[in-house]
Order: structure tokens, then C-alpha cells, then sequence
């Protein structure tokens, strides 16, 4: 290591250059063993010819694949490599919609607090406190726990609609989805399991149910629908496969190892597979070393308060997951945020914290750590990765990239969206990314140079104190690297190293089912965020009422949807949020996109080619 390089390092993990010069040393862990950077890093690895990517038996679609690789490739131009001119064509809100949006709260918000007010009036209400024999109920002695506006909105708006959410499945994850019947009473404050049919009231509620196209019975004769999964984060289609692709070393693990470890990385909860999933993640990646946590979202909540601390500025893109905005808030680094994907915004704030220092004392920040995503989730838009990263090392700052929605997902190989634009991994001080989408399992890595990953193992409280990444899960991602097919060998399914093309087709099955859908919902005139080439579709609803609308008439279609609203989006900007996986057939999306464009004309959400939808 350079003695530059080794002092960049110094400043990252918070040493002095002479004062602790023992101290990182002393950071020496049992280490993984020695990496070979792959030669197919980020850096250097490039589309291939479009002969390649379709060589397989048969292209689904090979119709309209001279338009997919033209929007593509104008989207990568635009946003990716900037051989064209980025044009600003941001959805803009309709006025109709924006009044309607607005005038739609205000009569929720307004309804709300007058059944409050007459609930207290008369006695009678769903959310009417009651004596109860805990003590605390008694509002003469305590104050009241939940007493604000995110109890009112849970209350008044949230649980009108809850229906839409969290509802509970009786199957895995795939293409196709069972979806479990649920019923309230109590105009849906509860909601609760239907069961079987026998647990309706009335012959025509039994009827509609039995006429349905999509009723299905599952375990002891439950009701259940069968929906086209669009929702789910089965990017590279292991949950359709994985009786084939990953079953056998998945349960055979259980034979020598537990599910749990019942023990944090630094204690006794570190087997041969945690070693051997890091090893391969940072070979993957072509990185030092990795370390691999077991939750996603505690992966940034821990690793970015270990990096970084007061006396340090984190600059954050405006639209980071709220994984990030939690990390960075419980680091008590100061916090600087910058325009989405706006480059020549995060130049002007870094040569501003730069010149002027800390507040009050003008002291220099001890380092910068700017933080972007490779895909933003609600958004679909992938990271103007080129120019963050050239702006940051311009001027001396770190950079963290969350590559939770990217990784096996982007890229040629999949290796995510430093490889789709072209930036080298050594370029990257901080790769994040998670298990749960591409991979089909949970958990989360951070992949650096062995020195930092060495201090994260003593530093990080994911580590440090949190149990540790179930084996079984483990050996699950192992496995989707790795897969073992009846007659053949172990096979590197998504690395590719056997010299086989199954990585290869679901990357380009996952890009190409992607591209089709989102060239689809355009046409049909919605207003749809995103890049080409991303899996994430958000489509525009806007009005809140459209929200459960849109969801509601999906789900009788037999089309399980996800919908968003606030707090996860902002008050007026509420979604549906269509995920793609190479496990679609293009039957099956076509099927999707005809009752889809029934529910844009039902609810009046072409909102690009008409004013009122």
C-alpha cells in the first residue's frame, strides 16, 4: 500500500497520521483468504455485442428488440456515459392533479378531526379510549403516548386503505403469487384472515369468491388469489427456480451447521460459509475483502456511524434510502444534502465545506463522505455515478455507494451500477449492497480494502453486537452464485466462471422483461419515473384516493401491485411501484399491461397525454 493510498486510509477510519500510528496495527482480524481481483471488474468491463447477449435458443423479444436497445442506449447515453445531452424531462405535475391532490387531503384531514371531535362528543368511536385496568391508560396521570399527527394520519387516512398493505401470502415469492384473503369488521382498524369459505356470512359472498378466476384453497383450505407478482424484489427469478437452482445445498447446510448462531460476528458467530460468502463478494466486486451483516437495513444504520462521527460531513443525495438518513443522524457527523444526481450541486457544497470549514470555528471537516444509491428505489433512476465520482475524488472526499437495487441487477455481468457506467471499484472507497433482491436471501455487505473491513469488524455494531448472518441464509447466497444443476457440476451461476450462460440469461431476461414493461406503461401515456435498464417502475397516482383505487381493481385482476404513499414518498407524489424479475414471461406481462391499461382508464391516469388523466 502507497503511503499515499495508506494515509487516504488513515483519514477514513478517523486516525491521526502520528499520533496512532499503532492502532491499526492493532485492527488485525482473522482474515479472509487472499482475493484475486476479478478480471471482469467494474473498471474495465464493457457491454458486449448485441450478438452476444442474444445468442440464446429463442428471444422473446425479438419484435420490438431494435426499440428496447435504442431506449436503452439513449437512457445510458443520456445518464450513464453523457455522450448525448442530459435532457430534464422531469414528470411534471398536472395542475388538475395537483388541486385534486391537495383538495382530496384536506377532505380527509378535515373528516378525520370531526369523527374525532364527535366520537368525543357522543361517547362512541373505533379509536375512543376506554378504561381499561392498565394504569397507564389514565390520562390524569400519564400523558398520552400517541398523541400527534402521525397517530392521526395512522388513524383517519392510513387505515381507510391498509388493505393494500401488508397483506400475507401463502406461496414463495415468484412470478405467480398466492395471495391470502383477509376481512375486517371494524371498518378496517383490524384486519384479520378469511380463512376458509365456510367463514362468510352469506351464499353470494361464497359465490363471488368461487366464480373468481383467481380462487385458489392452500393449507387447510384457506382462500387464497393467484396474482402475477409485480412487487416483489425477485430480480434474478431464484424464487421461481430455486427447487432446482439452490434447494439441495441450502438444506443440506442445515446438517452441519444451525439456523442461528446465536452469537454476534466477534463472538462465536463466524462459520466457514460467512468466510466464504465475504471472499466471494469481494471477489465479485473486485474489492479487498467484504464483511456481511444480517440485515440490510442495519447494514447502513451501523456501518455509517462507525466510518464517520462528529467533526466529520457526510453530503447526501436528497432522495437516499431512509436506511442512510438514519445512519447519518446517528453518527453525529454534520449533514449536508445535494440535489438529486446533481453533480455540479455536490461540487458547489464540497468546495464550500472545503473553504469554509466547520461552523463557528472554521476548523477543517476531518473527512467528507458523500453517499449515493446505484438505483433509487422509489424513483427507478440509477446514480450519475461517473461524474459523483470524479467531482469527490477531486476534491479529496470519500465515496459510499448503496447498492442495494443494483447489484445483480445492472451490468453486463451484474455487478452493478459502477460496472453499467463504466467506474472502477477501486474508485469507490464504500460498496454497500443487500442479499434480499438479486440473491434471494437477506442481509447486507459492505465491501472495501481489508483494512477498512478490519475495523468494521471491530467498530461496527453490525457487527460487534447484532447476531450474525444465519448460515442457512449463507449458503442461500452462496448458492446463487454458485448453483448445482442435476448432471453437472457446481456451476458460478451469476460470476459465470464455469463458462456457462445461465447468469447470463437472467441478467439479460431481468433487462430485457425490465425494458419492455417500462416501453409499455409509456405508451400507454402514464407517468412513469425511471431510467431503462432499471427493474424499478414507479408509476404516478398522485390522488390519494387512487392509491387504494388502483390497488383494489390490480387485486380483483388478479395483479399483486405495490403501492406507495406518505411518509415513504412525499404527500403529493404517491406511486405504484412495479418490480420486474427475470422470472416473467412476456405472456405474462402482456397479460399485466392489458388489465393495466383497463385500470388507467377506469381511474384516469394517463396523465402524459391529458390533463385529467
Amino acid at each position: 500500500m502507497t503511503l499515499k493510498r495508506r494515509s487516504r486510509l488513515r483519514r477514513l477510519l478517523g486516525f491521526k497520521e502520528k499520533d496512532h500510528e499503532s492502532e491499526l496495527n492493532t485492527l488485525d482480524f482473522p482474515e479472509s483468504p487472499e482475493t484475486e481481483l476479478s478480471s471482469t471488474s467494474s473498471g474495465i468491463a464493457s457491454h458486449e455485442s448485441s450478438e452476444d447477449q442474444h445468442e440464446f435458443e429463442e428471444d422473446p423479444y425479438s419484435d420490438v428488440r431494435d426499440r428496447l436497445e435504442e431506449l436503452s442506449a439513449r437512457d445510458k447515453s443520456r445518464y450513464a456515459a453523457h455522450s448525448q445531452d442530459q435532457v430534464h424531462d422531469e414528470l411534471q405535475l398536472p395542475v388538475f392533479a395537483a388541486y385534486t391532490t391537495y383538495l382530496g387531503y384536506a377532505v380527509l384531514i378535515v373528516c378525520g378531526h370531526i369523527r374525532d371531535l364527535l366520537a368525543k362528543v357522543f361517547g362512541h368511536g373505533r379509536y375512543l379510549r376506554r378504561k381499561t385496568p392498565y394504569s397507564s391508560d389514565n390520562l390524569q396521570l400519564f400523558a398520552p403516548l400517541l398523541k400527534s399527527w402521525e397517530n392521526f394520519y395512522t388513524r383517519r387516512l392510513y387505515h381507510r386503505i391498509q388493505d393494500c398493505f401488508n397483506r400475507p401470502i401463502a406461496s414463495n415469492p415468484g412470478a405467480t403469487i398466492q395471495v391470502l384473503e383477509r376481512v375486517s369488521k371494524d371498518g378496517r382498524k383490524t384486519l384479520e384472515l378469511l380463512g376458509t369459505l365456510d367463514d362468510l356470512d352469506t351464499d353470494r359472498e361464497r359465490e363471488e369468491y368461487y366464480s373468481s378466476p383467481h380462487f385458489v384453497k392452500v393449507s387447510h383450505d384457506r382462500v387464497a388469489r393467484t396474482c402475477l407478482n409485480l412487487g416483489s424484489y425477485n430480480y434474478l427469478g431464484f424464487a421461481d427456480d430455486w427447487n432446482v437452482t439452490c434447494k439441495e445445498d441450502v438444506l443440506g447446510s442445515m446438517n452441519s451447521l444451525p439456523v442461528s448462531n446465536s452469537s454476534s460476528r466477534n463472538e462465536y458467530g463466524t462459520t466457514h460459509l460467512h468466510r466464504e460468502l465475504e471472499e466471494l463478494v469481494s471477489r465479485f466486486l473486485g474489492k479487498e475483502d467484504a464483511l456481511c451483516l444480517n440485515m440490510g437495513f442495519n447494514t447502513n444504520c451501523t456501518t455509517i456511524p462507525a466510518l464517520v462521527q462528529r467533526g466529520d460531513l457526510i453530503i447526501s443525495d436528497e432522495l437516499n434510502h431512509t436506511s442512510i438518513v438514519n445512519g447519518a443522524r446517528a453518527s453525529g457527523a454534520a449533514i449536508r444534502i445535494f440535489r438529486h444526481n446533481d453533480f455540479l450541486h455536490l461540487e458547489q457544497i464540497l468546495r464550500e465545506a472545503i473553504v469554509m470549514g466547520r461552523p463557528r470555528t472554521r476548523r477543517p471537516w476531518n473527512k467528507i463522505l458523500v453517499i449515493v444509491e446505484g438505483i433509487y428505489s422509489m424513483e427507478g433512476e440509477y446514480c450519475d455515478l461517473g461524474n459523483i465520482v470524479r467531482v469527490t475524488k477531486k476534491y479529496g472526499a470519500y465515496v459510499y455507494l448503496d447498492e442495494a437495487h443494483s447489484i445483480g441487477a445492472m451490468g453486463p455481468t451484474g455487478r452493478g451500477c459502477a460496472e453499467y457506467c463504466g467506474v472502477d471499484t477501486n474508485d469507490i472507497d464504500i460498496m454497500m449492497g443487500t442479499f434480499t433482491k438479486s440473491f434471494g436471501g437477506m442481509g447486507g455487505y459492505i465491501a472495501a480494502s481489508k483494512d477498512t473491513i478490519a475495523f468494521l469488524r471491530r467498530r461496527c455494531a453490525g457487527s460487534s453486537y447484532h447476531n450474525s448472518l444465519s448460515p442457512v441464509v449463507c449458503q442461500q447466497v452462496i448458492s446463487s452464485f454458485k448453483v448445482r444443476r442435476s448432471g453437472y457440476v457446481q456451476r458460478q451461476v451469476v460470476m459465470g466462471e464455469d463458462g456457462t450462460t445461465i447468469g447470463k440469461q437472467k441478467i439479460q431476461a431481468l433487462r430485457d422483461n425490465s425494458n419492455y414493461f417500462r416501453m409499455r406503461l409509456e405508451e400507454m401515456g402514464l407517468h412513469v419515473m425511471g431510467h431503462y435498464d432499471s427493474p424499478v417502475m414507479p408509476v404516478m397516482l398522485y390522488n390519494p384516493t387512487k392509491i387504494c383505487s388502483f390497488s383494489r381493481e390490480c387485486f380483483k385482476r388478479g395483479l399483486a401491485v405495490v403501492v406507495v404513499g406518505f411518509p415513504a414518498v412525499p404527500i403529493i407524489t404517491s406511486r405504484a411501484r412495479f418490480c420486474i424479475s427475470a422470472g416473467h414471461t412476456r405472456k405474462q406481462l402482456d397479460h399485466a399491461l392489458e388489465q393495466i391499461e383497463e385500470v388507467a382508464d377506469k381511474l384516469k391516469l394517463r396523465y402524459a397525454v391529458s390533463t385529467f388523466g
